[in-house]
C-alpha cells in the first residue's frame, strides 16, 4: 500500500479520535450547564443561544466547511447532546 496512503489514514484516524475526546468533554460541560440551570430553575434549552452559538462558530470559521455545512454538524451536535444527556 503507498505510505503516504497509510500515513494520511493514521492522522485522519489521530483527529477522530482527537474529536471524540472533544465531544466527550462536550457532554461534560454541558452536563454542568445542565445542572446549574436547574439549580437557578432556568429553562435548559435557550434557542437564543443556540443561535448565538451558530453565527460565533460561522464568524469563527476559516476552514472548507460551509456555512449549510456548519449549520448541520451544530444541529446534529446539540440534538446528540440533548440525547446523551437525557440518557443519564
Amino acid at each position: 500500500m503507498d505510505a503516504a496512503l497509510v500515513r494520511l489514514r493514521e492522522l485522519l484516524a489521530d483527529n477522530d479520535v482527537a474529536l471524540l475526546d472533544l465531544v466527550n468533554r462536550r457532554l461534560e460541560l454541558v452536563g454542568q450547564i445542565k445542572e446549574r440551570k436547574a439549580e437557578l430553575d432556568v429553562a435548559f434549552v435557550d434557542p437564543d443561544r443556540e443561535a448565538w452559538l451558530l453565527d460565533h462558530l460561522r464568524r469563527a470559521n476559516s476552514g472548507r466547511l460551509s456555512d449549510e455545512g456548519l449549520r448541520e454538524l451544530l444541529t446534529t451536535l446539540l440534538d446528540l447532546t440533548k440525547r446523551e444527556l437525557a440518557r443519564s
